[in-house]
């Protein structure tokens, strides 16, 4: 398997926060950062993309380029952040005057189809709103439209769903799958999210972070083969929690997330086996992480 990026022990240290992660995004696929707020997604994000500066560590990119390859690799990464990314007084003819002196490959046709899809108007209009006076959605709109309007080989976008309506999550995960087929492989999207249940249908690869490291990650189907979502009455809790990695009970009910491999032995205590959902994944291998961390 390629990998568009591969991370050895990348680390960025604060005074009250360490990051240290080693992981790798596959090529040719969508990868989701997956984290509760506060995990270090933003900052992982952010170092890979030169905003913040590492402490230590490697990132490979494409193979061959490290962060000395700052030009190149400008061009081939499309970047969007989850704050403010373009200043509030611009206007979408600013972004697309910018975006064109900044990038060779800047398609402005494309930024004006995409402003079009999204009902933001169009760029070349006389009376345009500022960003300040756009929503939060359709300021994020209009940053995915500039960033995806550039011909990249890897989108790197923080939180890019977390301000949008279902409607536009949904168009979202639509570009996702029309920006990979479009290279046969050739390209990569990395993401980030706290909540995965809008955007799992453009989810193929997962990387779960708790307390700026990395405690999962692989393939989603892989990961739905490795674990299960165990539930059962909550008389039977007491028998099937030895077996699982999280575990909640409630008066009537438990629930969590255990090995596929002790699939018989729950099955025998009175639970029910099911395929988890990448949602139900994500609950249930946070939770864990944070058990792990309280102990």
């Amino acid at each position: 398997m390629e990998n568009a990026v591969e991370i050895n022990a990348l680390t960025k240290k604060y005074k009250d926060f360490t990051l240290d992660v080693s992981a790798v995004i596959p090529k040719g696929f969508a990868t989701a950062l997956i984290g509760a707020n506060g995990a270090g997604k933003t900052t992982l994000i952010d170092t890979l993309c030169g905003v913040t500066a590492k402490s230590g560590g490697r990132a490979v990119y494409f193979g061959d380029m490290t962060d000395t390859d700052d030009d190149k690799l400008r061009n081939r990464i499309g970047y969007c952040s989850a704050a403010n990314f373009f200043p509030l007084d611009w206007k979408l003819k600013t972004i697309a005057e910018c975006m064109a002196i900044g990038y060779d490959s800047f398609d402005r046709a494309r930024f004006a189809e995409l402003c079009g899809k999204w009902s933001l108007g169009s760029p070349d209009d006389k009376k345009q709103k500022t960003m300040m006076k756009m929503s939060d959605g359709n300021r994020v709109r209009a940053a995915l439209a500039a960033v995806l309007a550039r011909d990249t080989d890897l989108l790197v976008l923080d939180e890019p769903a977390s301000s949008l309506d279902p409607l536009a999550r949904d168009q979202l995960c639509e570009m996702f799958r029309d920006y990979l087929a479009a290279k046969d492989g050739e390209r990569t999207i990395l993401f980030s999210t706290h909540n995965i249940a809008d955007m799992e249908f453009a989810t193929d690869y997962a990387v779960f972070m708790a307390h700026g490291k990395v405690v999962e990650q692989g393939f989603v189907e892989d990961l739905k083969e490795k674990y299960i979502l165990v539930h059962g009455d909550a008389q039977d809790g007491g028998k099937a929690k030895p077996l699982m990695l999280s575990y909640t009970v409630n008066s009537t009910s438990f629930e969590g997330i255990a090995l596929a491999d002790n699939t018989t032995n729950l099955q025998a205590v009175g639970a029910v086996t099911e395929r988890p959902t990448l949602q139900q994944l994500s609950v249930g291998i946070l939770r864990k992480a944070e058990e792990d961390a309280g102990k």
